[in-house]
């Protein structure tokens, strides 16, 4: 049994009016594409799509497009059968983030999928699958952000530690107290 998840959108916020796959679907093996389309979407901030598979590993998404009609397109990779669970994350015309999800399932034998006529002509950026320019998961500029906020931690607390030192009259190390 499918569960969807989500409430229904406050008065004046961004609403989900379609999804492909749409909330508790039935979709064939092999879905390689999403797409949302809601009604009066801010325009300029697209959407945020994440998914996770029946086996609770993190599916990757394409950085969704957005078309003129307010649908979000995503590229994702062939999906296995089990029952997927889609979130988004959407910033209303008032400037509020609303996030929502529900699932669908995929099944072998199901009807072959056909994307959105919405999405057919746009080139879709291909989803993050971990391939070798990626960092325990992470892309080249998210890695070395994390990296650089590493390091400044780790140098913050060298100077803090050696403050403390000089405040509390502590020796160095191998040497004495005055």
């Amino acid at each position: 049994m499918l569960l969807l998840l989500g409430g229904t959108p406050a008065y004046a916020h961004t609403a989900l009016e379609d999804a492909t796959p749409a909330p508790g679907a039935k979709v064939a093996a092999g879905t390689d594409v999403v797409a949302l389309t809601f009604k009066d979407l801010k325009s300029g901030v697209p959407p945020k799509i994440g998914m996770v598979g029946a086996d609770g590993t993190t599916v990757p998404v394409g950085a969704p497009v957005v078309t003129g009609g307010g649908t979000a397109c995503a590229a994702v990779p062939p999906l296995p059968v089990g029952v997927v669970t889609l979130t988004y994350t959407v910033t209303a015309g008032d400037g509020d983030a609303q996030t929502s999800a529900f699932q669908f399932e995929v099944v072998d034998g199901a009807k072959p999928f056909e994307p959105p006529s919405a999405c057919a002509d746009l080139s879709l950026p291909a989803p993050d699958t971990g391939g070798a320019d990626t960092v325990l998961g992470l892309g080249g500029a998210n890695a070395t952000a994390v990296l650089a906020g590493a390091v400044a931690v780790i140098a913050g607390g060298g100077v803090v530690a050696v403050r403390r030192r000089r405040r509390t009259g502590l020796p160095a190390e191998g040497g004495a107290a005055e």
